[in-house]
């Protein structure tokens, strides 16, 4: 890797002559296969750009102070971090006080922004530069680099007309057209992009129908007439760039986004060009790696081969020596089959994805029962208003969506939900700590968002027997109900004395002490378990509690507890305000409970790191030998 190892900088990149960018492409390609299969991350979105990233580095003076690049999502931007200083860290990639794996300011001032939702970029990019004008600073040029899948996203389409109506701005929005988000893109806009891709010779057809059209002698005043329409009509029929030119934007393209040397030429075309422009790049994804172009999606985010994993649940509940781990599943890999088997039975169950079919286990869903399957591309909007207009028609709609992305639908879940009282199951993946993908991925906030909604039902399931039976009881109640559950694997078998029905509102006592009492949250059961055990160690008795529901809360019962113990302490997955323990906090103070006896476990009021999830359990005082010491650290505390 000679070349690659000369460049640390965009400045580096920007001395090699251009002849050596092909070569240079090649061994990043090869450097990235190689560190990402090691670490973990995501391969082959990375894999579909590593020509556009160079190119854009290489005609664009990218960084602090000068011109900036924005991305969409921010998954693939593995490159732009190889290219600005950070090639030496990748073998920390996703790892706990490692390399992020999305671009971060608090990680490098050549990233303007922590991102990974999709559809920010074009609003953010506009408004950084108006942000750098009004401020009478050197705005530079400003690239934001969009998906097509996610420029589909209704937020994207909005700054795309707010743009679009300013032609005295300069705005360059690159789309990266590789027909896919995670799974295939959906929408009647892929469809259009799909015309493009239906010939290979498009970009040279193009020209020799503007060629033709220009030059054909007029013959009669008839021809004369309707020439300019009959080159209107095929441009319309052939230029997948009609609708952004409608909204104000100048197209160009499409351009094979893997000829990096076509791709330069054009960068520098339109380095100057004024006004908002959009760049149509054709890419693949996985491209130049095998089992990533025959799979995009399988290798859109790999598990580490060399790296310890990252999501591997620790052994929680303290076992007799030689009786075997309890087997475990991801609740995804659970919820897609039972939501399926649970819809042979009741025709009016239809699924909701917001492109994520097998990241929330609903490809199986698809595959059984494609006509009341949903795919609604990168619009969590939508999918939320959409899930309340098939209820109030009578459907039973459960939308699943990771608890991060149903913060961008919350207007739609008090207004097109909850505010009309439509029987809605919300699924939420990912709830609490996620895991490699950090700050903008952990689930730390829908207890506290959903919360204060009225007539929403919120439950959290401690085990793969309890996540059934509290999905069937969400499908027989009128109204919103969430449920939510963490990226860790769960017992297929039940707790002990865990098999109790779900009824609203009650908790169940796990294990019954003198001492203390634990309220458990959901994925922190088995913490609290394992924490009872160690106590017990120690001469100390506790009660384990399974709270099951954040609201509403069991409050006679944790009244009676925080009566009858020396400490109450609830536990959860979530961030502290807000959530689970706010509410019993809440709940206790309307009944008249000692709150002194009552302490909280939970995340900080900050955004947590990346990380494995086991160490950021550890971390932040949620694994089992930390509630334990937090436990004995508290009743010193009361005892006095």
């Amino acid at each position: 890797m000679a070349l690659l190892e000369t460049i640390d900088f965009p400045d580096d990149l920007k001395r090699l002559p251009r002849a050596d960018l092909l070569p240079l492409c090649d061994e990043i390609r090869d450097f990235l296969i190689e560190q990402v299969t090691a670490t973990g991350g995501h391969l082959s979105s990375n894999l579909g750009v590593v020509e556009l990233t160079v190119a854009l580095h290489y005609v664009f003076d990218i960084g602090p102070e000068r011109d900036r690049l924005v991305f969409d999502v921010s998954h693939q931007a593995y490159v732009h971090k190889m290219l600005t200083g950070r090639r030496h860290r990748f073998s920390s990639l996703r790892q706990t006080d490692g390399l992020c794996g999305f671009t971060s300011q608090y990680e490098s001032e050549f990233d303007l922004v922590h991102v990974s939702h999709a559809g920010t970029s074009v609003s953010t990019a506009m408004g950084y530069r108006l942000g750098r004008m009004h401020a009478d600073r050197d705005a530079g040029r400003v690239v934001a680099l969009v998906g097509d899948a996610g420029i589909g996203a209704g937020m994207a389409f909005e700054a795309l007309n707010h743009a679009g109506d300013r032609p005295q701005d300069d705005l360059l929005v690159v789309l990266n057209d590789n027909q896919m988000s995670i799974a295939a893109s959906v929408g009647a806009l892929v469809r259009s992009f799909d015309k493009v891709r239906a010939s290979d010779r498009w970009v040279e057809l193009k020209k020799d129908i503007h060629r033709a059209l220009e030059t054909i002698p007029v013959v009669g005043a008839p021809l004369s007439k309707w020439l300019p329409r009959v080159k209107e009509a095929v441009q319309h029929y052939m230029n997948p760039g009609g609708i952004f030119e409608e909204l104000g934007f100048r197209y160009f393209g499409p351009v094979d986004g893997h000829d990096v040397q076509r791709l330069v030429t054009k960068l520098r075309d339109l380095r100057d060009t004024r006004g908002p422009v959009l760049l149509h790049v054709l890419t693949q994804k996985g491209h130049g790696y095998e089992p990533a172009q025959l799979d995009p999606s399988a290798y859109h985010g790999v598990a580490a081969q060399k790296a310890a994993p990252q999501h591997v649940e620790p052994v929680l509940v303290c076992r007799p020596r030689g009786q075997p781990s309890p087997e475990r599943r991801d609740c995804c890999r659970h919820f897609g089959p039972l939501l399926a088997e649970l819809a042979q039975k009741d025709d009016r169950i239809v699924a909701i994805t917001a492109a994520m079919p097998d990241g929330t286990g609903l490809a199986t869903f698809e595959k059984r029962h494609p006509d009341r399957y949903y795919d609604v591309g990168i619009c969590e909007q939508h999918a939320v208003a959409f899930a309340g207009g098939l209820a109030l028609g009578g459907a039973r709609p459960v939308a699943a969506i990771y608890s991060t992305f149903l913060q961008r639908a919350y207007d739609q879940v008090v207004h097109d939900v909850a505010l009309q009282s439509a029987p809605v199951v919300l699924c939420l993946d990912r709830a609490g700590i996620v895991g490699g993908d950090g700050m903008t991925a952990n689930g730390a906030f829908d207890i506290a968002y959903l919360r204060p909604v009225p007539g929403a039902i919120l439950m959290a399931p401690a085990d793969l027997p309890e996540l059934e039976a509290m999905l069937r009881f969400a499908l027989r109640t009128d109204g919103l109900t969430a449920l939510r559950w963490p990226k860790a694997p769960y017992r297929l078998a039940a707790l002990p004395q865990n098999a109790a029905p779900v009824r609203l509102g009650r908790s169940v006592i796990l294990r019954e002490g003198e001492d203390v009492a634990l309220l458990a949250y959901g994925a922190m059961v088995e913490p609290c378990l394992e924490a009872a055990d160690l106590l017990a160690t120690q001469g100390l008795s506790a009660t384990v509690v399974n709270a099951r529901f954040a609201k509403p809360v069991d409050g006679e019962a944790f009244a009676a507890l925080a009566c009858s113990h020396e400490l109450l302490i609830t536990v959860e997955d979530h961030a502290l305000l807000g959530g689970f323990g706010a509410a019993v906090l809440e709940a206790l103070a309307d009944r008249g409970a000692p709150l002194s006896r009552v302490s909280r476990i939970g995340l900080p009021d900050r955004f947590v790191e990346h990380g494995s999830r086991t160490d950021l359990l550890e971390r932040y005082g949620l694994s089992g030998p930390r509630i334990a010491a937090r436990l004995i650290g508290e009743l010193e505390r009361v005892r006095g």
